[in-house]
């Protein structure tokens, strides 16, 4: 089963193949580091791109004894796995070359060669960024494309969005530190180059990090879903009202719904199953990624205590209803 953001994820693994091997040829023909940075940059986004199908494979799992809510939250622990690949594998080998050229620099070889396969990189990196900008739309909406970054409960679109957008920005300034190394025959500029790639490497696996340590840890459902979910609820006409809503994403395609409804008091036993079954669908018709959904009838402890204070005798049938 395709989950969102996969052709994406392919385009991005494709461009990024090619592109480290040309980049690699580029740093054995000029000697370049920010080459050679750019390059392990590129074949460590390709490895980030096989942990992230692997994450959609094993998260389409069926549920288990051992895991009865299923596997998608695999999702989110692979697409963590791929910021700290591209920190310890990307941004920290950068920096150190970075800071090994500008303490001893040495000059560059056919930085010609290395301009044009900088160029060619660009234009592939650009197409594999249209692609994911394409994919993410949808979900995006009418959102900030920062805001779509930290709050996305489809991982693998942000991770290869900032993966794109960063390997983009890090081949400028590659195509930038060779271009002023040949201009002013300073080799240490290559060496500048290649440090600024580590850091910015390290922002955009920080960034990654944070947003999928949220999501492993468990977030709610989005503001448009919860307000959906309560709509639902309340539309029910046994639903005297909402108590409590709670929600979890246990993948980017599963919410978790616990409920605590105060429904009419005249109702028993028998028509308050009835109700929870109408919210149970009602819910499901409103927002169909709500799965599973556990709706608990209680009471209003103000209402009661208002109603038995009055002598109410619709508190006798209020206290026959399941309490939680």
């Amino acid at each position: 089963m395709a989950t969102a953001g996969s052709r994406a994820v392919l385009t991005a693994l494709l461009a990024n193949l090619g592109i480290a091997v040309a980049k690699f040829a580029g740093f054995l023909t000029t000697r370049s580091t920010s080459m050679l940075v750019e390059s392990i940059h590129s074949a460590t986004d390709s490895t980030n791109q096989l942990l992230l199908l692997l994450g959609a494979r094993r998260a389409n799992r069926p549920p288990s004894p051992m895991h009865p809510f299923g596997y998608g939250r695999e999702r989110y622990f692979w697409s963590f796995i791929v910021a700290l690949v591209l920190f310890s594998a990307g941004a920290a080998f950068a920096i150190y070359q970075g800071i090994a050229k500008i303490r001893t620099p040495h000059d560059l070889d056919n930085a010609g060669w290395a301009i044009c396969i900088l160029l060619v990189g660009i234009i592939l990196e650009t197409y594999s960024l249209r692609i994911a900008v394409l994919e993410a739309r949808p979900f995006r909406g009418s959102t900030s494309w920062s805001r779509f970054i930290v709050t996305s409960k489809q991982p693998e679109l942000p991770v290869v969005l900032l993966e794109d957008a960063g390997a983009l920005a890090g081949l400028l300034i590659a195509l930038t530190a060779v271009g002023l190394t040949e201009v002013t025959g300073d080799p240490r500029w290559d060496g500048v180059g290649t440090l600024t790639i580590g850091v910015l490497l390290a922002a955009i696996a920080m960034v990654l990090a944070r947003e999928m340590q949220s999501l492993l840890i468990g977030e709610s459902a989005d503001p448009n879903d919860l307000e959906a979910i309560e709509a639902a609820i309340i539309s029910v006409s046994a639903v005297d009202h909402l108590i409590d809503l709670r929600t979890q994403h246990l993948g980017p395609d599963q919410i978790l719904v616990g409920a605590k409804v105060a429904f009419n008091q005249s109702l028993d036993t028998v028509a308050i199953a009835s109700a929870i079954d109408s919210v149970e669908e009602a819910i499901r018709r409103a927002v169909p990624d709500a799965s599973p959904i556990y709706v608990e009838p209680d009471l209003d402890r103000e209402s009661c205590s208002r109603a038995l204070e009055s002598g109410d005798g619709g508190s006798q049938q209020a206290t026959d209803q399941i309490g939680g």
